[in-house]
């Protein structure tokens, strides 16, 4: 069944990652897809290796913190 790969800056909370992969399994529960079936795979990748408009997001997004 589906499998999902969610990729986000290093630093989301538990919190954070709780809700995106409960919120991902209930998209696919509402199209009928048991959400035993629903596998979430949450990636994190260091700001420094995220390049956002040909710079790296740690400069272009600085002000920007993960929830």
């Amino acid at each position: 069944m589906p499998v999902v790969h969610v990729y986000v800056w290093t630093g989301f909370s538990e919190e954070a990652k709780r809700k995106v992969i409960k919120g991902i399994t209930e998209v696919f529960s509402r199209m009928g897809v048991p959400a035993e079936a629903v596998e979430v795979l949450i990636h994190e990748v260091p700001k420094e290796g995220w390049g956002v408009g040909g710079e790296p997001a740690s400069e272009k997004l600085k002000h920007v913190k993960p929830p």
